[in-house]
């Protein structure tokens, strides 16, 4: 009787503690199954491929850098280390200076006011190496590489095996194993990460980053909006950076105590997942041109051009892409696979928990990433920072209770107020939610939810010919407001220690 009554009580977990819990995984539900599949839509059937060769090359870096970190950790924690941590040491200083190098290169040579872009995209209009099918460098259209994107990947790369490799020294001078849960250092860094970005939208709000570049440098507005953005990455960087420092040490916390039951799916997770998805973005990047040659002349049931569409007959395939029919097949290929790992992963919950939360983690972290490998374009570099910012301290503060979710924390059954607390805590975090993701005003790939238009004190200067744009603070006030509210409401249903 002592052991059915005992079963009972590890199924239980506090109100607060769930809502944390249904916030993450609304969050990687609705980007799994909504944004990214509309996404590869989206890059799919536009006027031309180039969005299509830097998407698939940015996901294809994004999930083989993923794999990258979890053989390191793998390697170093398995559950002693494989390789001496020093090489991850050497081989990750290496790495993050060479990612370092390529994004100053990339983005501060090269550039004139003609060519704002500077050496960012490759191949260029005017560069030609071995063209053919209508390509630049063989079959490859301008700007189908991005080296910002290169180097971000680098660069995070390296600075997690140098990370990891400290702590795996650490850990061979001491003994202690233990899970140690969200210590100050984690919270401080994540109390930070969340003033930066609070202080920066805040500003941002008020001052647009071409506005002040022109305020400032009147005479060279070029040079003063690249000064101005260098700032404000700094900024968002040490944002980034100290968020991702918080869920790279909790996640290292977390998994501490039971690495012979989650190494074995980390690195499945890794492996099955990251790497063959990257390999599958990488091979579509390589022949996405070729292969719209080729499916040009499918003359079976009219599939060539059902599944693709060209505006001009005499330049095939330069002039082609694929259709919409083509684009829908595909979104329901990718939403269908993302359902049902998604509904696997609650069917299998109860036996396979720890692969799970690990994976689930991992799965927000590459999210973050890919939100601001994929935009590194001048007009979305700052808000795809913030973006990155604010789902790494998602999936930090995710952490802090993935480790003893069903221990018994609440005392007191869940009454009427209690219920009204976690109806009014979870409507007002996904409004809040709703207006901080509105900050991304990216057509035609984000629809216009929320207005924000930054420069409400200082506005961007109206090009010639056009009208001036109205300054708009709807999103950001939204999201302070509900997000004071969603905390003081989350405050005292904590305080209550409301249980399920």
């Amino acid at each position: 009787m002592q052991q059915v009554q005992q079963r009972e009580l590890s199924e239980r977990m506090s109100w607060a503690r769930a809502i944390i819990f249904g916030v993450g995984f609304f969050f990687i539900a609705a980007i799994l199954i909504g944004q990214l599949p509309g996404y590869i839509n989206l890059i799919m059937t536009a006027s031309t491929l180039q969005g299509m060769e830097q998407g698939t090359l940015g996901l294809a870096l994004v999930c083989l850098g993923g794999f990258a970190v979890i053989q390191c950790i793998v390697l170093l924690f398995d559950p002693k280390p494989v390789v001496p941590p020093a090489i991850f040491t050497f081989l990750g200083v290496i790495l993050a200076l060479g990612g370092l190098a390529i994004c100053i290169w990339a983005t501060a040579t090269g550039c004139t006011p003609q060519n704002q872009a500077c050496n960012q995209y490759f191949p260029l209009s005017t560069t030609s190496w071995n063209p053919m099918l209508g390509g630049n460098v063989l079959w490859f259209e301008p700007g189908a590489v991005d080296f910002l994107a290169v180097g971000l990947v680098v660069l995070g790369v390296g600075l997690a095996w140098v990370f990891y490799s400290i702590l795996a020294m650490q850990e061979q001078r001491n003994p202690d194993r233990r899970d140690l849960g969200t210590t100050p250092g984690i919270r401080w860094m994540i109390i930070a990460s969340i003033m930066l970005l609070i202080i920066f939208m805040v500003a941002y709000n008020y001052v647009s980053d071409q506005g002040l570049a022109v305020a400032l440098f009147p005479q060279h507005p070029f040079f003063g909006q690249k000064l101005v953005d260098l700032g404000a990455s700094i900024i968002l960087g040490a944002a980034v950076f100290l968020a991702f420092g918080a869920l790279a040490l909790r996640l290292h916390y977390l998994m501490r105590p039971v690495r012979k039951r989650t190494m074995s799916g980390l690195y499945a997770f890794g492996a099955l997942g990251l790497a063959q998805l990257g390999a599958i973005f990488l091979i579509l990047w390589i022949v996405t041109y070729p292969l719209i040659d080729w499916m040009q002349s499918w003359t079976f049931i009219g599939l060539g051009s059902y599944l693709t569409a060209c505006s001009k007959a005499s330049n095939i395939p330069a002039s082609c892409s694929f259709s919409q029919e083509a684009g829908y097949i595909v979104n329901a290929i990718v939403t269908t696979n993302f359902f049902i790992l998604l509904m696997a992963a609650v069917y299998f919950w109860r036996t396979h928990r720890n692969f799970i939360i690990i994976g689930s983690i991992v799965t927000t972290a590459a999210i973050a990433a890919a939100t601001l490998v994929l935009h590194t374009a001048s007009s979305m570099w700052l808000v795809a920072l913030v973006l990155c910012g604010g789902m790494l301290v998602l999936a930090g503060i995710w952490t802090t209770v993935a480790r003893r979710e069903f221990a018994v924390v609440g005392e007191r059954n869940l009454g009427c107020l209690g219920q009204w607390l976690v109806v009014g805590t979870c409507l007002l975090v996904y409004l809040a939610s709703f207006a901080f993701f509105s900050l991304a005003q990216w057509p035609p790939e984000t629809e216009p939810n929320i207005p924000f238009i930054p420069g409400a004190a200082i506005p961007a200067p109206t090009p010639p010919g056009q009208a001036p744009s109205i300054p708009a603070s709807d999103a950001i006030i939204m999201f302070i407001a509900l997000g004071i509210i969603a905390g003081i409401q989350f405050f005292f249903l904590a305080r209550n220690r409301y249980k399920i």
